[in-house]
């Protein structure tokens, strides 16, 4: 089921009675199309969801640009051009960044676009960082104007190498992600094992002939202002029944990445940079990632409004322009973080979050500086 934008049925509805209806707040347009980077696990969809749907399936960055359409977000501009890209579900960012490069390389030869500017969603915002550099080289100059990660494990996930240290029990783990993501694990090219060493952050077999993890992708795919004009990173957490029910899980059951302690590298090899603080049971981080692996570049602040949401530099913290190196502050700092969990910023509910206002206030963030 597609979701009918309320604000244009309401002045559909005025319309029909001989109202006025007043204009509604909507997005900047960006002057070059925004592409789409879908995290591990996604695809089209997620969970049964669409990937970059609201609650209801209908996409956040469908201008609602013909007569009569419901099943748009209004709130975007009616000239908005987005492109979404469909790499791997499962596999190490080196492949989904080239996949990706590839992609979008594609669209901006049949689209005309000179530039692009990049969101991704939790391995997506590693995997644009990996495309822009690629994009530079093959083009010769910056072609990504703004790159924006949301939930993104930039400096690992405790998460992956727990798993990873299963031995023989990741087999099932395997077999339940198959289980839950409709065997597309299993599918041509998906590799799980390569997929989790990716998202951990030192390398995490030495013995496999293969330099992997986070760390050394970062130092490969470092913040260049040769790569893109701008870095921003969206930052999740959150605690308790709020979670989704398979996070909670993990969480209260298994695993809590425990993600807002400070420490250069990964002090208490967890498979994440930082280290946890000791404590648990507060907003630390989404279910998967902590807050102490999701700043890039700025620090950007969401902020829900009356008529159009908006984002903002955090000033607060300051920029991080060496993912290897924040400092005490960009590790442990609550600021700015958007209570929800991993993956109630793509559509996966129901929840109160509402993606059409989120993602409308991205686009219009990058039109305001693309």
């Amino acid at each position: 089921m597609k979701q009918k934008s309320p604000f244009l049925l309401a002045a559909l509805a005025a319309g029909t009675l001989g109202l006025a209806t007043p204009a509604l707040a909507a997005a900047e347009r960006t002057t070059y199309p925004v592409v789409f980077a879908h995290g591990m696990a996604g695809f089209d969809d997620i969970l049964g969801y669409d990937y970059w749907g609201d609650d209801y399936g209908t996409f956040v960055g469908d201008p609602c640009d013909e007569f009569f359409e419901v099943y748009c977000n209004d709130l975007i501009d009616a000239g908005q051009k987005s492109f979404v890209g469909a790499v791997q579900p499962f596999e190490s960012s080196e492949v989904r960044g080239l996949q990706l490069a590839n992609q979008i390389e594609s669209y901006m030869a049949t689209s005309g676009a000179k530039y692009v500017s990049l969101v991704g969603h939790s391995q997506g915002g590693m995997d644009i960082r990996k495309a822009a550099r690629l994009l530079r080289e093959r083009k010769g100059y910056t072609a990504v104007k703004a790159l924006v990660s949301i939930s993104s494990p930039h400096r690992g996930s405790p998460v992956a190498q727990w798993v990873l240290k299963l031995g023989n029990g990741v087999t099932g783990v395997v077999d339940a992600l198959a289980r839950i993501f409709g065997d597309v694990i299993y599918g041509s090219g998906n590799d799980g094992y390569a997929a989790a060493k990716a998202l951990v952050y030192n390398d995490f077999d030495a013995k496999d002939g293969k330099t992997t993890g986070a760390k050394a992708f970062n130092a490969a795919y470092p913040i260049n202002a040769s790569y893109a004009s701008l870095y921003g990173s969206l930052m999740t957490a959150q605690y308790g029944l709020s979670v989704n029910p398979a996070l909670y899980l993990v969480k209260e059951f298994f695993f809590d990445p425990d993600g807002d302690g400070y420490c250069v590298d990964d002090c208490d090899n967890d498979g994440a940079a930082g280290k946890g603080d000791g404590v648990k049971s507060e907003n630390d981080d989404d279910g998967l990632v902590g807050i102490n692996s999701q700043q890039m570049g700025y620090r950007l602040r969401y902020t829900e409004q009356s008529g159009l949401d908006k984002l903002s530099i955090d000033t607060s913290v300051g920029y991080v322009a060496d993912i290897n190196a924040p400092n005490a502050a960009q590790m442990t700092s609550p600021s700015s973080l958007i209570i929800q969990d991993h993956i109630d910023v793509i559509g996966v509910g129901p929840d109160t979050f509402s993606e059409m206002e989120f993602y409308a206030a991205i686009i219009d963030y990058v039109a305001k500086n693309d």
